[in-house]
């Protein structure tokens, strides 16, 4: 998980009572140009079950929004605030549906891994969806049997021919 950079002051007040103030605090992501250049984007990541207790009497959209909003409410004002930088909550529900904030982040990685590849967007959206299915399918087997094997080396974009992983 990425540290916040930066504490927050003695006496530093948020809008939102539930906005984390710990010195620990920390999200699952950062990454740097994906809004704007040189900006440090902060991001989030849920998979709540649309079928819980708590979920069932919403409709789908309604359950993927309430959880977009708890986490601004959450992280959005620090992030805004201490770190200088934007936050976007990526939410899915257990049955693969991306909450709105999700779909307009993975659009814009489409748009700038397809003019850095010099592939589609369409073709770059279903690299993006085959690539994530994959490392949920082997998340779920790592956490149902633990880890064994090498560490895997990061992932280059420009060593990649999209066109060649569908056939």
């Amino acid at each position: 998980k990425q540290w916040y950079q930066r504490r927050v002051r003695a006496g530093e007040k948020f809008k939102y009572k539930s906005a984390n103030t710990d010195d620990q605090a920390r999200l699952d992501v950062s990454a740097r140009d994906v809004w704007a250049d040189m900006d440090k984007t902060f991001l989030d990541i849920r998979v709540f079950n649309s079928r819980a207790d708590t979920n069932i009497k919403k409709s789908l959209k309604s359950a993927l929004a309430s959880h977009e909003n708890e986490k601004k409410r959450v992280y959005n004002e620090r992030i805004l605030e201490v770190e200088k930088a934007s936050f976007t909550p990526i939410v899915f529900s257990t049955t693969g549906t991306m909450g709105r904030e999700a779909e307009r982040f993975y659009h814009r990685l489409a748009v700038l891994l397809s003019g850095k590849t010099k592939q589609s967007i369409p073709d770059a959206v279903r690299y993006i969806r085959q690539r994530l299915s994959f490392c949920l399918l082997k998340t779920l087997i790592v956490s149902l049997r633990g880890y064994r094997g090498k560490r895997i080396t990061p992932f280059n974009a420009n060593n990649v021919d999209i066109n060649l992983l569908y056939m």
